[in-house]
């Protein structure tokens, strides 16, 4: 493996290319503080960040440099308007995009525990950078493990590496208060033992799990792993062995946790790190018997349509893999689509049970149950009429009146 030169990153950077930047618990940071300061004219990185973990904003780096985002965080929102692009794609449409037109591709790396080099935990995007035509460069990171699910990666089809002391960018825990605790009660009855699950991240979605201790032959096939994930492996509710493919396997694209999560991925061999094409691919999704999954909105109107990601007129999140989720859900045979939310938010001022969403984030034939503190709303085969009453009925009760 070929080492990169920090003195002069225009060696192995052109100016004008397009460089895609891995995020989430894979961010190379000790490659991009090398980058930095000699950072070709008119480069345009591309990045799918996550909010409260990713914070750089590549359109301070120069006045010239560009960047091409699917996900906002607050770093973006001070970012320069005229060369920041918000690209509204999901997670499997985000994959085919990194196919082509891509010049250079920068990762994260490591040695597992048997002296393999193997991606970090977030391979969402890898096997579309690793079959393009991108020159890729690599950190490789020292001060951590690479999990033993994650794939392999050929030395040789890396243009560069870059070793730095890093371990993976830690997650902290959530804080779960009651209204989330509430709110998993609620979700935590309509998950029966053998169903499928994917979830977000966040508090609501850590304390959905937590709820879960009593459910049993539960499996997993989503974007991620947690901690609290982690946990219902080792306690033996999520084992996988009633899934109809991949039985007794935990599928995710990457891991979010405490550095003590990452350690344990060391040797958890039961987890399999696999690229959007498979974690969020419809047709895959669709073959799962029993999927369900659940993630969260900013706000649902009466109809049931789901706004994500725009409040106040401001982009403050994005699509992410929710949609692709949800419609494979559906798909599902058993399967049901889940969105759960608090019933209001700053300070209980506000209902997130709307009359209309600001933003279409998911149809309203994306979705089967909603679920707050108040109650589940089973929207199946049920009319505009009647989706009115039983969204109104998991509403704040001050704010039932107005709706």
């Amino acid at each position: 493996m070929a080492s990169i030169s920090t003195d002069n990153p225009g060696s192995w950077l052109r100016p004008g290319e397009r460089v895609f930047v891995g995020a989430a618990s894979n961010e190379p940071l000790g490659l991009l503080d090398a980058l930095r300061p000699g950072v070709p004219t008119g480069v345009e990185f591309i990045q799918f960040p996550l909010r409260g973990l990713n914070g750089t904003d590549f359109t301070a780096w120069g006045p010239s440099v560009r960047q091409t985002t699917v996900f906002m965080t607050p770093a973006l929102g001070k970012a320069d308007p005229q060369r920041l692009a918000f690209l509204p794609l999901g997670m499997r449409a985000f994959y085919d995009y990194l196919r082509t037109d891509i010049d250079v591709a920068l990762i994260q790396v490591a040695m597992d525990a048997q002296g393999n080099l193997r991606s970090g935990p977030n391979v969402d995007f890898l096997t579309a950078l690793l079959n393009s035509r991108a020159r890729i460069y690599a950190e490789r990171v020292t001060g951590a493990t690479a999990p033993v699910g994650a794939p392999l990666v050929s030395p040789n089809r890396l243009a560069g590496v870059f070793e730095s002391p890093r371990e993976f960018l830690p997650l902290d825990l959530p804080l779960i208060d009651d209204t989330a605790a509430a709110i998993a009660a609620q979700v935590a009855e309509v998950i029966q033992d053998g169903d499928c699950l994917q979830t977000g991240v966040g508090a609501i979605p850590a304390a959905i799990l937590q709820a879960l201790d009593q459910h049993n032959d539960l499996g997993w096939h989503g974007g991620l792993v947690d901690d609290a994930v982690l946990r219902l492996i080792e306690r033996g509710n999520v084992n996988g062995l009633q899934k109809s493919i991949d039985p007794g396997v935990h599928v995710a694209g990457m891991a979010l946790c405490s550095t003590a999560g990452y350690d344990r991925l060391a040797e958890l061999a039961s987890l399999s790190f696999r690229s959007a094409d498979y974690t969020h691919s419809y047709e895959v999704l669709r073959t799962i018997d029993r999927f369900v999954s659940i993630n969260g909105a900013l706000e649902v109107d009466l109809s049931g349509q789901i706004n994500a990601e725009v409040a106040g007129g401001r982009q403050l999140a994005g699509t992410g893999g929710a949609v692709d989720f949800m419609r494979g859900a559906r798909a599902s045979a058993g399967g049901r689509s889940i969105v759960a939310l608090p019933a209001t938010a700053r300070g209980g001022s506000v209902s997130r049970i709307v009359p209309q969403v600001e933003h279409v984030t998911a149809l309203r034939t994306d979705v089967d149950l909603v679920a707050t503190e108040y109650g589940v709303a089973d929207l199946r085969h049920a009319s505009l009429a009647e989706r009115r009453e039983r969204l109104r009925a998991i509403a704040a009760p001050v704010f039932r009146d107005q709706l």
